[in-house]
């Protein structure tokens, strides 16, 4: 990965860019994470794509994260007898869960049978991303009737959202379960989990993949999509429960308003930070390079504030999935992250005074960059076993890039994710602390990381190898 980039390159695999030669140029690129999307495809295309990712990243020299994102509940109408409808403002239009014939302008059917029953007259739904407005007018058995106040053409399977949340439809679905299963069958490195509520939701979701991975002895990072008006007010918990959170800001735009999203943005970001766990900001990122070649100047801003904001990771989607210009837009996206990182100032995390640590493995995290920032340290290197001491260092802002050396390639592949952390594979790693640090100093020297005189900092644990146990902090000159 390009040395003065920190923030991590999500982009989602798709028919555009679904080729060996292509989805290895995008990994060197910079594309550190590859979003298998379930909302689309059979199992079998996942896992061929799964191993696909795998083999590309081999020939490129470097591991990528796989995420698996599970499609979760579709909240979406039936299907039109001419594929599509033009609704006109003013007009009634019924949602009927009931109805098994093909739509037309009058009604459709959905997919969701319990809308019905999560709304009464007053509420407001909001169809296709928001760009059809329906007021509810009365509710009878199955039939939800409607005025248009919003009108446009509406196609087959579009998506619904009620302003303001409230929707009842539970996160994990039968298909969401049996994904899981496929997921774990190849060891996504990450689930993302679509409409999440409370942390109720992601404790069954770490459940059910801890089981459907315990015969391959994997565990997954889970990642929580925070798309509903009502987790807003459960975020702490939900991040508790979590590794990450997704800011989805599509479905959450649509249900809390645009207007309120960028503040939103903010605060998770802020506090997934502060609770030790990543983050990923998604959603229309450089949706302009579906079809052009070059980015439009709010998209670069609006990358380049996530960036500042403190975000693991950047998410592309459509663009790399159905776009005409996959590698093109991470290019573009690498550059304005490492631009936009150029910027930061590193003094406002430097002094950690004013924090409190309670376990060793972490004051010794945050002592390593202390020591490194005001030495003027070449790297920071982290030999770890689970990966918690680098994440502990991602959490701040400090322009030292930190190398995660572990014998574990599980490991290695999840902390793809961090921001600022370049995770490297260590093999066969001596018992003996002396032997184990001149092994990693060799293995920076030998890919040019560190050379003859360079002072770099190394975090380890005695005895080597156990979990959680770093409790050591080395300054180094390299020989």
């Amino acid at each position: 990965m390009p040395a003065l980039r920190a923030t991590k390159i999500v982009a989602t695999l798709g028919p555009a860019s679904s080729t060996p030669e292509l989805l290895e140029a995008m990994i060197r690129a910079g594309v550190n994470v590859v979003r298998l999307n379930f909302s689309h495809g059979l199992a079998q295309d996942h896992i061929e794509r799964a191993a696909m990712v795998r083999a590309a990243a081999q020939r490129s020299g470097v591991e990528v994260a796989i995420m698996a994102d599970l499609q979760g509940p579709k909240i979406r109408v039936g299907k039109f007898a001419n594929g599509r409808v033009q609704l006109q403002p003013g007009a009634r239009f019924v949602l009927d869960a009931a109805r098994t014939e093909p739509g037309d302008e009058h009604g459709v059917g959905l997919d969701y049978k319990e809308l019905p029953h999560d709304v009464k007259p007053g509420d407001v739904l909001l169809l296709n991303d928001g760009l059809i407005v329906l007021q509810v007018e009365a509710v009878h058995g199955d039939a939800v009737e409607t005025i248009v106040k919003v009108g446009g053409e509406l196609s087959n399977n579009k998506g619904i959202n009620k302003q303001g949340g409230g929707l009842t439809a539970p996160a994990l679905t039968a298909k969401d379960m049996e994904d899981i299963r496929t997921a774990m069958g190849f060891q996504a490195d990450y689930v993302a989990v679509s409409f999440p509520k409370s942390a109720t939701d992601m404790e069954m979701a770490r459940q059910l993949c801890n089981v459907a991975g315990a015969e391959f002895r994997h565990k997954p990072g889970l990642i929580a999509k925070i798309e509903r008006a009502e987790a807003i007010p459960h975020l702490e918990e939900i991040l508790r429960a979590s590794d990450g959170i997704m800011v989805a800001r599509g479905d959450l735009a649509v249900e809390v308003g645009n207007a309120a999203v960028p503040a939103l943005q903010k605060k998770m970001i802020r506090m997934a930070r502060a609770f030790d766990k990543v983050a990923i900001t998604a959603t229309q990122m450089m949706e302009s390079m579906i079809h052009n070649p070059v980015p439009t100047r709010a998209e670069v801003s609006d990358v380049a504030n996530a960036v500042l904001d403190g975000t693991d990771a950047v998410m592309l989607s459509a663009e790399t999935a159905a776009g005409k210009y996959p590698l093109e837009t991470v290019q573009e996206m690498a550059t304005i992250c490492a631009a936009a990182e150029a910027s930061e100032d590193p003094l406002q995390d430097a002094d950690f005074s004013g924090h409190r640590f309670t376990r060793i493995d972490q004051s010794i995290a945050m002592g390593a960059l202390f020591t490194a920032h005001h030495l003027g340290a070449k790297a920071i290197v982290a030999l770890t076993d689970s990966g918690a001491t680098a994440l502990w260092m991602s959490r701040h802002r400090i322009h030292i890039p930190i190398y995660a050396l572990t014998s574990k390639v599980a490991t290695q592949r999840r902390l793809a994710m961090y921001r600022n952390v370049r995770p490297l594979l260590l093999a066969d790693t001596s018992a003996d602390r002396d032997t184990a640090l001149a092994q990693a100093e060799a293995h920076l020297k030998a890919r040019g990381i560190v050379q003859s005189g360079d002072i770099y900092a190394i975090t380890c644990g005695e005895p080597m190898g156990a979990p959680g146990g770093t409790n050591m902090l080395k300054i180094c000159r390299a020989r």
